[in-house]
C-alpha cells in the first residue's frame, strides 16, 4: 500500500480539485483542454470516497464524487506539486518571475551561445530562450553576416512582427532619417515603439558591419531599475505607475499614439512593463500639480537609469545577434563617427511565441542530462570533503525528503551544487581562490527544466551561508573546513546592510532551508539513495 500523502485530500477546495480532473471525459487527451463548463458541475459538489491507489505512473488518490458519482484519479506527485498555497507560477511577465540584474551580476555568465550550437542542440536553444524570459536577453555569435538573416533568427522561436518600419529595418545613418536611431547620435537607454498598442515585446539586432569609432551598445534592466526606484523613492514609483503618458510618433505616413504609464504594474502591484523613451513623450494635459509630480518622478527615474553600474556595455561584432525583451530592457548606443561603417539589421517579434517554443522544447526534453551529471562529473571529489559531489547532493535531497520538505525544496536540496560541474569555472578553481559563482550557474542550468521555486533556492544557497554566518552565533564554527575556506572566496560574512537585503528576498527562507541540508549532507556513512529515486518528484516539477 503506498504511503499516505503528507496532507489530507479534504483540505483541497473541492471545486478546484474537480475542475482539475485529468480524466478523458473532462479533458481532451490531445490538447488538454477542458470539455465542460464550470456551471455544469454540481453546485453541492463533495467528496464521497477517497482511495489511495498504485497506478502505473506511481501512487495516486482516487476520488468518487457526490452527488454525480464521477471518478477522478490524481497522481500524488501532481497533488504535491500543485497544491493550493504552494509555490505559485503567477504571470511569467512580471518582475517576481525574473532574475533582476545590474551589470556586475552578469560577469562571467552572459547568456550567449554560438549560432551553430543554438541551432543544433535543443538544450542550448532552450537555455538561451529561457535567458530571454529570465534575464531579458540572449546574445548569439557567428550568425551568418548576410542581409535578412535576422529573420532566420526570429523564426527559430516565433514570428516577425511587421510595423510602419517594415518587417526589416536597417540601423545605419540615413540621409533623411525619421528616427534618431538612423543617425550617428548618442542614444540614451530607452524602449522601442512605446507609442504602439500593443508594443512589440521582442527586438532583434543583427550586426553586419561595425567598423565605426564608437557605436557601442548598452543594456539596462528596467525591472531592476524600477525595483530600485520603489526602494529609494516609493512616492516617485507610485506616480510613474499611475500617470498615463502620451507616447506619440508621427511622420508623413504614420500617426501612432498610446497612453501608458512609464512603469506598468499588474493588479498585485508587480512590475510587468517599462515604457521609457524621452523622444516620444507627447504633451501631458493633466492638472498642474499632477504634471509637476510626474516630472519630478520622471527626472528621478531618468537619472537612476543612467547610473553606470546598471548598464551592461557590449560591442556588437559582425555576426552577433542580440535578442531582448523590449518591455523590460532598455537599450542604448554611444555616438559614432559617421565616416566609419556601422550597419545593423533588426526586426520585432513577440514573447508569447518565444515562450511557446520554449515550452515545446521542454516537453520534448528529458532529465537524462542531469542523470549523466550525477553519474559522470558528480562522482568526482567534493572540494575536500569526504563524500563525492553526487553523494553530497543526494544526501541533501534525502535529508530534505526525510524532514517532510515540499517537493520544490527537495529538488533544490538535491540539485543545489550542479553548478560546480556545469559552470565555466570549476569547483577546483574555487578551491584555488576563484569564485565560480556555482549557485548562479547551477540555477541557470536548472532553469532549462524547472521554475523559480526550484532555481531560486539554488541561486541563493551560497548567499544563505554568508547570511547565517552573520546572524546565527556558532554557525560559522559548525561549517566544515572546506566550507569555511570557500566562504572567504565567495565574499565572506554579510554586512548588516547585506543581511537586511537578503532577509527581504521572497526566497530567503527557502534558501536558508536548502543551506542547512547542504551543511548536513557530508557524511560518508549516511544512506544515500540513487538519483533515480527522485525522478518521479523531479518529473512532476518540470515546467511546461
Amino acid at each position: 500500500m503506498p504511503a499516505l500523502p503528507t496532507f489530507p485530500i479534504d483540505d483541497f477546495p473541492v471545486m478546484w480539485l474537480r475542475d482539475n480532473c485529468p480524466c478523458a471525459d473532462c479533458r481532451d487527451p490531445r490538447s488538454g483542454q477542458k470539455l465542460f463548463q464550470i456551471s455544469a458541475l454540481p453546485a453541492a459538489l463533495r467528496l464521497d470516497t477517497v482511495t489511495h491507489t498504485d497506478e502505473a505512473e506511481g501512487p495516486a488518490v482516487e476520488v468518487i464524487w457526490a452527488p454525480d458519482g464521477h471518478r477522478s484519479t490524481y497522481p500524488l506527485t501532481w497533488l504535491e506539486a500543485n497544491r493550493p498555497g504552494g509555490p505559485a507560477t503567477g504571470d511569467r511577465r512580471t518582475d517576481d518571475r525574473k532574475e533582476l540584474w545590474k551589470a556586475g551580476d552578469l560577469t562571467g555568465r552572459l547568456p550567449q551561445a554560438g549560432w551553430d550550437e543554438y541551432l543544433g542542440e535543443p538544450g542550448v536553444r532552450a537555455r538561451m530562450l529561457d535567458s530571454v524570459l529570465r534575464l531579458g536577453f540572449m546574445l548569439l555569435s557567428g550568425v551568418p553576416e548576410r542581409e535578412g538573416q535576422v529573420f532566420d533568427v526570429a523564426e527559430t522561436f516565433g514570428y516577425v512582427r511587421e510595423t510602419n518600419y517594415g518587417k526589416l529595418f536597417d540601423v545605419r545613418v540615413e540621409p533623411d532619417p525619421n528616427n534618431l536611431a538612423f543617425t550617428s547620435a548618442r542614444i540614451t537607454p530607452h524602449t522601442d515603439n512605446p507609442y504602439r498598442d500593443p508594443v512589440p515585446t521582442i527586438q532583434l539586432l543583427h550586426c553586419l558591419v561595425n567598423d565605426a569609432d564608437g557605436g557601442d551598445s548598452g543594456l539596462v534592466d528596467g525591472f531592476a531599475a524600477a525595483a530600485l526606484l520603489r526602494e529609494e523613492d516609493p512616492e516617485a514609483f507610485d506616480v510613474l505607475t499611475r500617470t498615463p503618458v502620451p507616447f506619440v510618433f508621427r511622420d508623413a505616413g504614420t500617426e501612432l499614439r498610446a497612453d501608458r504609464p512609464l512603469i506598468g504594474t499588474d493588479p498585485l502591484g508587480r512590475v510587468r512593463e517599462v515604457r521609457f523613451n524621452n523622444r516620444s513623450i507627447g504633451t501631458l494635459r493633466l492638472p498642474a500639480a499632477e504634471v509637476e509630480a510626474f516630472y519630478a518622478a520622471y527626472r528621478t527615474f531618468a537619472e537612476l537609469l543612467l547610473r553606470p553600474e546598471l548598464q551592461l556595455d557590449l560591442r556588437l561584432s559582425p555576426g552577433d545577434c542580440l535578442v531582448f525583451d523590449n518591455t523590460r530592457l532598455l537599450h542604448a548606443r554611444t555616438a559614432f563617427a559617421q565616416d566609419g561603417a556601422r550597419h545593423l539589421q533588426g526586426c520585432y517579434a513577440d514573447l508569447d511565441g518565444l515562450a511557446s517554443t520554449l515550452a515545446v522544447l521542454r516537453r520534448a526534453d528529458t532529465l537524462e542530462p542531469l542523470a549523466q551529471l550525477f553519474a559522470g562529473p558528480g562522482s568526482a571529489e567534493y572540494l575536500g570533503e569526504s563524500v563525492s559531489m553526487a553523494e553530497h547532493m543526494l544526501q541533501a535531497g534525502a535529508r530534505a525528503e526525510a524532514d517532510g520538505a515540499p517537493p520544490h525544496l527537495v529538488a533544490g536540496a538535491l540539485l543545489h551544487d550542479v553548478g560546480h560541474f556545469a559552470g565555466a569555472v570549476t569547483g577546483h578553481e574555487l578551491m584555488s581562490g576563484t569564485d565560480n559563482r556555482h549557485s548562479h550557474s547551477g540555477a541557470d542550468l536548472l532553469a532549462r527544466w524547472f521554475g523559480p521555486a526550484v532555481t531560486d533556492p539554488v541561486r541563493l544557497h551560497v548567499a544563505a551561508k554568508r547570511y547565517l554566518c552573520a546572524v546565527e552565533p556558532g554557525y560559522h564554527n559548525r561549517l566544515s573546513e572546506a566550507s569555511q575556506y570557500t566562504l572567504r572566496v565567495q565574499g565572506g560574512v554579510m554586512s548588516p546592510a547585506q543581511v537586511a537585503q537578503f532577509a527581504a528576498l521572497p526566497g530567503a527562507a527557502d534558501a536558508v532551508a536548502v543551506r542547512r541540508w547542504d551543511d548536513e549532507a557530508k557524511d560518508p556513512d549516511a544512506p544515500t539513495p540513487p538519483f533515480e529515486h527522485f525522478l518521479p518528484l523531479l518529473t512532476a516539477l518540470l515546467r511546461g
